[in-house]
């Protein structure tokens, strides 16, 4: 048991025999960084010891732990459709819950901000927004099985000429992608509202029709979202600082301890080429140490599978060197497509070191929109709706529309900038963020 601060044992009064009365202090200090390791967390009041049960979350042991020392109520919410699914796991994780004279927002937290939003979540829910179209996910499903399908149709019909060489190529690269958005719909359960069937789709999409492992991308992916733009608890803030320097307080903290492992103040000009080249072998790497390393050994073997049935499929028909050529190509252009789709939306926001903020002000600082139109949702698989979408993550794309001006709204009454732009302002955006901060790096860097 942690020191008694603000309270003490005699002034408790325990809940049951085993129950306790905690501090937000108390609670502050158990965020695993301490000499005990111990990871509480707090949700509706009822504070939970989650440092054994984190090695067996099933959304991954980081992104748990992330909150530890934390209010994680909203976060729960979101990420949790099914919440009688997990009380079986939070009944023999509680221990205690705040104190009467606790309120239930910690200090730094805007409580009317919060109070809207839940309320906006209960609108949401009742509109039916979390409620997923079996009839548009079955189209997207069909539609990128018939560009895979196009792509090797392509090359045994007309052959490899230049051509159909190309054209088949870029049905691969885009089946590749809208397969990419897809399982990233069921990675969210936002697919069938029954966690277990986007589960087994999810599993069967990215590990069979993709080659990546489903738990390694939900393990990357659920903490990118539990802490967008928070340097060490985003993983897609991981290429700072070997690759780039990103946001104004890291690249001012990097300059100043005059660490340089790239050009920074060159950045803005290596991206379009560095970013997607880097991305291909941290994938096909880091998907083989994770799935060994985690004993993932069904999603291995389905991952090995996938690389031998592509081979299979594509060398009797152009042999190996011209498929290593058709197949890395692929790759490249999708690892470009997906680098800009996904950073076009965080890079030129708020990047720093987690300030525990609010549910809401944690997602709006990272994340901004791009304008609404049938390409810009297609080519981005909705992901133009980034607020929305980091808001509830569970929600189907095609309710993101609806739900915007809602959000909106919320925003407005807070005086929250809800930012939206177009898709061309959104990559330039890219590279004027990446230009700004590498500016901040060679200042702090000569004479910091």
């Amino acid at each position: 048991m942690a020191p008694q601060t603000g309270s003490t044992e005699k002034e408790r009064k325990p809940v049951s025999a085993f129950l306790q009365l905690f501090t937000w202090d108390e609670i502050r200090i158990h965020n695993g960084r301490g000499p005990s390791k111990e990871q509480w967390l707090v949700i509706d009041r009822n504070v939970y010891d989650v440092s054994n049960f984190s090695k067996r979350h099933p959304g991954g042991s980081r992104v748990i732990g992330h909150y530890a020392g934390q209010d994680a109520t909203d976060a729960f919410v979101a990420f949790h459709s099914d919440k009688a699914l997990v009380k079986k796991y939070l009944k023999s994780l509680l221990i205690g819950e705040l104190a009467p004279d606790q309120p239930s927002f910690e200090s730094n937290k805007k409580k009317s901000l919060l109070e809207d939003f839940r309320e906006l979540r209960c609108t949401v829910e009742k509109m039916g927004l979390l409620n997923p179209d079996s009839t548009f996910f079955s189209l997207i499903f069909l539609h990128l099985l018939v560009l895979d399908a196009a792509s090797w149709l392509t090359v045994w019909y007309f052959g490899i000429s230049l051509v159909p060489f190309l054209v088949g190529m870029a049905f691969f690269t885009v089946a590749q992608i809208q397969m990419g958005w897809f399982q990233h719909d069921l990675g969210h359960c936002s697919v069938f509202r029954k966690p277990k069937w986007n589960h087994l789709l999810q599993i069967i999409v990215i590990n069979t029709l993709k080659g990546l492992p489903a738990s390694w991308w939900n393990h990357l992916h659920n903490q990118h979202h539990a802490k967008p733009n928070c340097f060490r608890k985003d993983p897609d803030l991981n290429m700072h600082p070997l690759l780039f320097s990103l946001g104004k307080t890291l690249s001012v903290e990097l300059g100043k301890k005059k660490k340089k492992f790239m050009p920074y103040n060159y950045q803005h000009k290596y991206f379009s080429l560095l970013a997607p080249l880097a991305l291909i072998p941290f994938f096909q790497l880091s998907i083989f140490y994770f799935a060994i390393r985690k004993k993932k050994w069904l999603e291995l073997f389905l991952v090995v599978f996938y690389n031998i049935r592509v081979c299979l499929m594509y060398i009797p028909l152009m042999g190996f060197n011209n498929f290593m050529v058709y197949y890395w190509m692929s790759r490249y252009f999708e690892s470009t497509w997906f680098i800009w789709v996904s950073q076009m939306n965080h890079i030129p926001m708020q990047i720093d070191y987690d300030k525990n903020k609010d549910w809401v002000s944690t997602q709006l600082h990272a994340t901004c929109n791009v304008n609404q139109s049938l390409f810009n949702d297609w080519f981005t698989g909705h992901l133009n709706f980034q607020i929305e979408h980091h808001l509830f993550p569970t929600m189907p794309r095609h309710n993101y529309q609806k739900a915007a001006p809602l959000v909106k709204a919320l925003c407005d009454k807070h005086g929250i900038e809800y930012k939206s732009k177009t898709l061309l302002r959104a990559f330039v955006d890219i590279l004027n963020s990446l230009k700004e901060s590498g500016e901040h790096w060679l200042e702090a860097y000569l004479h910091g």
